[in-house]
């Protein structure tokens, strides 16, 4: 089927694992169509959680078993803490009870929980089927729907347990963000945000002029999703499994992964890009203490990012943190740690942000200490 005028289309070229990113408003009711026009399986199982299924399960069901699709479905628990190994054992469980072959194909209908926890069962399930993303949240649909990087979290951090498995296709229905709450859709944008500030400062600059119409919809909106998922595109094409650049993509993430431990993955104090956007914040204030950068970059990322309304302190998350020794701890286990070494994404200024191997944990630590809030 081919794409309809409002379509946008990002191709990502991994040979014989290159998939269509499609981004639009209808592409649910219209994702039996797309994916029988791509995959030859005719059976599904469809994952999806408590806070999604009311509204958008039905259609999808609908649409895939009017294109000759069967469909089994499961619906978990919402929230960060559904990444478990007590809900990957429910989802694998669930996709070989429909009878699941390698051509066949598992479908992950939510944000980025479900996303990642639906993609590491299609990774690992008969030692890998076939998987379409169906991104219902911002944030799923710019950064974790992209790049087949998949996993669950353990005790000891974030995303720790996990496998590569590239999704064979993304549908990001661009309709359904209407329903997000202004908490939820300004998490996401953070994401956005990060895309302009690790190497498109053109991209930034359009952002910091025109997010009021990223929020409210229409073009601007879709050509925001699309420039985020092209670049992440290119970064993942050039290092698919993350040796090298493709680390770039964690700018803000080591801080914010530790902060999201720090709260137990709480959701009602911090979400994913709130962490992010603390994060960012952070990387750009380390980078201007360890003279890499211009404090006036980390006041003009801050000032974005309060402006859309997202933390930007360690201050702005509810309740008492743990002491910066413990948010050192995360930051230790976090999986960007490599020989030991704290690899962090520091930056030159905006839009020039890179790979720093050999960070020291005593500078961290203190710089933690001067701004965790006491």
């Amino acid at each position: 089927m081919n794409a309809t005028v409002s379509d946008r289309k990002v191709h990502v070229p991994l040979g014989e694992r290159a998939y269509d990113i499609l981004i639009g408003p209808g592409l649910i009711a219209r994702a039996g169509a797309e994916i029988a026009s791509r995959l030859k399986g005719r059976k599904a199982a469809v994952i999806t959680d408590e806070n999604v299924a009311p509204l958008y399960l039905d259609s999808l069901v609908r649409s895939l078993e009017a294109s000759g699709i069967t469909a089994a479905t499961l619906v978990l628990p919402a929230g960060e803490k559904t990444k478990s190994f007590e809900h990957l054992i429910n989802v694998c469980d669930k996709v070989l009870e429909a009878r699941i072959e390698r051509n066949d194909f598992v479908v992950a209908l939510g944000g980025g929980v479900i996303g990642d926890l639906t993609g590491f069962a299609a990774g690992i399930v008969r030692r890998g089927v076939r998987f379409v993303q169906v991104p219902t949240s911002l944030l799923s649909q710019v950064d974790s729907s992209v790049g087949g990087k998949t996993g669950i979290n353990s005790r000891h951090g974030k995303n720790l347990i996990g496998v590569f498995h590239q999704p064979d296709l993304v549908l990001a229905d661009t309709d359904v963000l209407n329903t997000l709450s202004e908490r939820e859709f300004r998490a996401g944008y953070a994401e956005v945000a990060k895309y302009g500030l690790i190497d498109k400062p053109d991209f930034f600059a359009w952002l910091e002029a025109n997010w009021k119409s990223v929020f409210s919809g229409g073009a601007e909106r879709i050509e925001a999703i699309a420039a985020s998922c092209q670049a992440k595109s290119d970064v993942v094409v050039a290092d698919e499994h993350e040796n090298g650049q493709r680390a770039l993509l964690n700018l803000g993430h080591t801080f914010g992964h530790a902060l999201e431990a720090a709260t137990a993955y709480d959701s009602a104090r911090l979400v994913h890009g709130e962490g992010v956007a603390i994060g960012m914040v952070l990387a750009h204030e380390f980078s201007a203490r360890m003279n890499l950068a211009s404090p006036d970059d980390a006041r003009r990322v801050e000032r974005h990012l309060k402006e859309v309304g997202l933390p930007t302190r360690m201050s702005d998350i509810p309740g008492m943190l743990p002491p910066a020794e413990v948010l050192m701890d995360a930051i230790a286990q976090d999986k960007k740690v490599k020989s030991g070494k704290l690899t962090f994404i520091l930056t030159r200024g905006i839009g020039q942000s890179f790979v720093a191997n050999d960070v020291p944990s005593s500078e961290v630590l203190s710089f933690l200490k001067e701004k965790h809030p006491q």
